[in-house]
């Protein structure tokens, strides 16, 4: 069986990374890919470690490097590496995820699927690779080290497994 591939930006990585989800996160059942570039440029030089755990990185195409152009010239804000990614992911035909807010804004208008780093949680907690008090802690790691994401929606998704009892109790009181 194929897993389903994500292609990621550096945001994402680092999220998870802060918020100590590295190996939860790869226990999930995807690929997870970022464009050869923006693994050079941004991970290297302090998280070549997540190739030990199942980073990919991918080599743009031809067609990948000159949809990234173009897309250079529709979406100023986005960085360059971050429009690398919404290439790949679109010539791959998968979903992109990123927690930068332009390039989310970009890849949508570009009808690409894109997620982020709270629904990245949400498939580790419904997957039960993590326990809700462990994905609050990470959240709390992530707050602390001063990671962006929209707090009262990461609560709010967390609430709401909590209420729908997607969550086993007995498992989340450790």
């Amino acid at each position: 069986m194929q897993l389903l591939l994500l292609i990621s930006d550096a945001n994402i990585l680092i999220d998870v990374e802060e918020g100590d989800l590295v190996v939860p996160m790869f226990s999930l059942g995807y690929q997870f890919a970022v464009p050869d570039i923006l693994y050079v440029e941004e991970l290297q030089q302090r998280h070549a470690h997540l190739l030990e755990v199942g980073l990919q990185i991918m080599s743009l195409s031809a067609q990948a490097l000159s949809q990234a152009q173009a897309l250079s010239q529709r979406y100023r804000r986005p960085s360059r590496n971050d429009l690398f990614a919404l290439a790949l992911a679109q010539n791959k035909q998968c979903p992109l995820l990123t927690g930068d807010a332009a390039l989310r804004q970009a890849g949508e208008a570009e009808q690409v699927v894109v997620k982020g780093t709270i629904w990245l949680i949400e498939q580790m907690v419904r997957e039960k690779r993590i326990t809700i008090t462990v994905a609050r802690a990470a959240l709390q790691k992530m707050r602390s080290t001063g990671r962006r994401l929209p707090w009262e929606k990461a609560e709010g998704v967390l609430t709401a497994l909590e209420a729908n009892r997607h969550v086993d109790p007995d498992v989340d009181s450790r």
